[in-house]
């Protein structure tokens, strides 16, 4: 079996659901310490982190990735034990096959090749791993980040691992994430009888105008780099489940995924204003996941792009598509990240698989990335 199906098999099968690592960076950890990586875990909360560097100078290129991964879901829906890393027909089945473990898998392979062929290296080389990115994302990388920023250990290059392909390996690429704004805006009215409405204060009625301003508002057109920003309503809750009481509170929870042309401040005050006019006590509840990022990516990105075209023999669509990584959480730091993994279509779902071949290419683009950014 080739040496990263083998390694990410391995790591499929500890039934690491967040925040949990089930001993994952442990198999990582102890690949790394034979390359000569000075490994510091730097846990925090209910989450285990580990920063693994090799060197002590600059400039520093950095993997970066989870260990953990998103529950399963009922394990009899699933042609294969889900925690088994079931090899079949050229597939590796298995919660985190695609997000991230056959990553993860590739990337210490990648510094395994590399560093037989090339022992003293130009660029210091390092590892970010977390068991926090699929959870509230609150004591993993952000919080590694952190603590390299106090102690002025910077970061020049990082390749997130996130599956970033759609049809075939290495057609997609990032170098940009849009900005993550939640909101639970809670509402106090009256409770009372459905045929006294004079008599109570109805926290539905009092919003809808809102919600309806808030959900046909045209935030902008994006940019050259990001499509334009959304706002859904996720989540509607109120009344005690009968018909003939009017509902005394109502929470409502929305979602805003925003590009470079807004600033959460000032999503916060255009949506708030939304509700203008509302009799009711209103409490709105932001809470920031991430703000939106673009970076040149710099050689890193020629260097990906490069890479995919010597090994893969694809050029990659380098975008800032789908959702949010811990990508967020480095490259304000100036440091220039792109994203490049495995195809992403099981992602989260029942029956995740990845090819096992792309596994192993995936290897030897990163390994030729690591060249690249020696020249």
């Amino acid at each position: 079996m080739d040496t990263t199906v083998a390694l990410a098999q391995a790591l499929i099968q500890r039934p690491s659901v967040t925040p949990e690592d089930a001993g994952c960076l442990g198999i990582i950890g102890e690949r790394l310490a034979a390359l000569g990586f000075t490994l510091e875990y730097m846990d925090a909360g209910d989450t285990r982190n580990l920063w693994a560097r090799r060197g002590t100078g600059q400039p520093l290129f950095a993997f970066a990735g989870h260990t953990d991964v998103v529950p399963t879901g009922p394990e009899a829906d699933w042609t294969h034990p889900p925690f088994a890393g079931h090899l079949a027909d050229g597939m590796l089945h298995g919660r985190g096959a695609a997000d991230m473990k056959g990553s993860l898998a590739a990337m210490v392979t990648a510094c395994e090749t590399f560093l037989a062929q090339h022992p003293a290296p130009s660029i210091d080389l390092a590892l970010l791993l977390t068991s926090d990115e699929e959870g509230p994302a609150t004591h993993g990388t952000r919080h590694v980040m952190d603590v390299l920023q106090a102690r002025g250990e910077a970061i020049d290059w990082c390749l997130v691992g996130e599956p970033s392909s759609k049809s075939t390996l290495g057609d997609i690429a990032r170098r940009g994430r849009r900005g993550s704004l939640n909101c639970t805006l809670r509402v106090n009215g009256k409770q009372g009888h459905v045929a006294y409405p004079h008599l109570a204060l109805n926290p539905i009625h009092d919003v809808v105008a809102g919600l309806t301003r808030l959900s046909t508002t045209e935030w902008d057109q994006g940019n050259d780099h990001f499509p334009a920003t959304t706002l859904q309503i996720s989540n509607i809750h109120s009344g005690t489940g009968v018909t003939n009481v009017i509902p005394g509170s109502c929470e409502v929870k929305f979602n805003f995924r925003f590009n470079t042309e807004q600033t959460p401040e000032g999503l916060k005050a255009k949506a708030e204003a939304c509700f203008d006019g509302a009799v009711a006590d209103l409490a709105f509840d932001w809470n920031l996941s991430g703000h939106a990022f673009l970076t040149d990516g710099g050689p890193l990105a020629g260097a990906l792009q490069q890479a995919c075209q010597d090994v893969l023999g694809v050029t990659p669509d380098i975008n800032t598509g789908g959702g949010t990584s811990d990508g967020r959480f480095i490259a304000p730091t100036g440091t220039d990240v792109v994203e490049l993994g495995p195809i992403n279509a099981t992602i989260h779902q029942v029956d995740e698989c990845v090819c096992a071949d792309d596994l192993a290419r995936l290897s030897t683009t990163y390994a030729r990335i690591l060249e690249l950014m020696c020249v």
